[in-house]
């Protein structure tokens, strides 16, 4: 029997084992590897941090995101031997592989910037890109009385480069409700030039940081956290002081990755930009996060790169050429506070346009404008995810970005 192995069981590697289990005949079988025992919905790990304590419904059972006919071995991949076509496991087992997928995600790594895991991890320095470290920011915003709370990304790139703009708008929304707004200095350190990578969106996100009272710093490299200082020190020696740090810390791809010589400096995966194949390893495909692709790390990005890969593996294994099916194309709510939200969609060479997604016309979402809309789309997503998204069920919405509907997309096209 031949074999696909899928390593992680994230949202995109899921997705495709799910497909791939129902379109591949009975001479081949799917199974994926990953030690963890529960799924996280990754999305919900915003809101805790200002008061949400429905942990409970963002992880399942990580067989119960599976088609029954999916083989999960549940243990850490310790390398891959691209040359033999086999996986060793942490246990010393190895598994034979015909088509292999890594879909291994990415990981923060806070260790990486010195001073920022000292003895202030998760008092004054917190996260919120994992579960631990967005309930211990929970708790700490909840008893924040005031004073300068900064957020920092590291350095790009980053899983969902929106959601630290979304954490402090929600932050300025909180502090708001609770009635110390004017008390709380928030501040956005970032390595940007901007708000954001894209110019139409970077402009309008600035505007909306600066009509919010949020100070900007950009093209901030931090070098290191000096904890007992609060303050955050950059490669060129600028200095941010703060009273309470919410950090992106650095993002790298899985240890098997670095250890298999499979990635470039921060473990991610050269990968071929439309078909999604592994550069140099024809029968090894790359998928979601764990690419060095410049398309955002993001949900959205991952279901329709799952889309294009399922597609090439099954023409990969008819022996025929490839589909140049992936365009980069990612679309993002953010959340703006007060109950409402925008909406971007863009790709590798269109950046985010006004317009209506995903009809033309009628939306019902609108792109680039503040709605309510747009914030319940964000929240009813968590039932899309776990229903339609991860079972790999269709899905009403293409995986190549589509201009119908924009405005200014005569010009883009241009």
């Amino acid at each position: 029997m031949k074999q696909l192995v899928i390593l992680g069981a994230g949202t995109a590697g899921t997705i495709v084992a799910n497909r791939l289990h129902r379109e591949l005949n009975d001479d081949w079988r799917v199974t994926i590897v990953d030690p963890a025992p529960r799924h996280l919905y990754q999305p919900g790990l915003l809101f805790l941090p200002f008061g949400a304590r429905d942990e409970a419904k963002m992880e399942r059972p990580r067989q119960a995101t599976l088609d029954g006919g999916v083989r999960w071995v549940q243990e850490a991949v310790r390398t891959v031997d691209t040359e033999g076509r086999r996986v060793e496991l942490s246990d010393g087992r190895h598994l034979r592989y015909d088509q292999l997928v890594l879909a291994s995600g990415s990981r923060i790594r806070p260790e990486e910037t010195e001073g920022l895991t000292g003895s202030h991890w998760h008092r004054s320095a917190h996260d919120f890109y994992t579960l631990g470290g967005a309930r211990a920011l929970r708790q700490a915003l909840a008893e924040f009385r005031g004073g300068r709370l900064v957020v920092n990304v590291v350095e790009m790139p980053i899983k969902c480069p929106v959601a630290p703009l979304e954490f402090l708008f929600l932050a300025d929304a909180f502090f708001t409700r609770r009635g110390i707004r004017d008390r709380v200095e928030l501040v956005y350190a970032t390595p940007l030039d901007g708000a954001f990578t894209k110019p139409m969106a970077s402009k309008l996100l600035g505007s909306m940081l600066e009509e919010k009272g949020i100070e900007v710093v950009p093209e901030f490299s931090t070098g290191e956290v000096d904890g007992d200082g609060r303050v955050l020190r950059s490669w060129d020696e600028r200095e941010v002081p703060y009273d309470l740090l919410v950090s992106i810390p650095t993002h790298m791809g899985a240890d098997f990755i670095e250890a298999s010589d499979l990635g470039d400096e921060l473990a991610f995966v050269p990968t071929e930009p439309h078909t999604l194949r592994a550069k140099g390893h024809p029968d090894v495909f790359v998928l979601g996060d764990a690419t060095d692709l410049p398309s955002s790390k993001a949900g959205s990005v991952a279901h329709f790169q799952a889309e294009v890969l399922a597609d090439n593996i099954l023409r990969a294994i008819r022996g025929e050429d490839l589909e140049e099916g992936f365009d980069g194309h990612a679309n993002c709510f953010i959340e703006s506070g007060h109950g409402k939200g925008l909406l971007i969609d863009f790709n590798y060479d269109t950046e985010p346009l006004p317009g209506h997604y995903p009809l033309p016309w009628v939306g019902p979402f609108p792109l680039l404008k503040e709605s309510r809309r747009n914030h319940w789309g964000k929240l009813a997503f968590r039932w899309a995810y776990w229903n339609l998204l991860l079972p790999a069920r269709p899905m009403p919405v293409p995986h190549r970005m589509s201009m119908l509907g924009k405005r200014g997309a005569a010009q883009a096209a241009a």
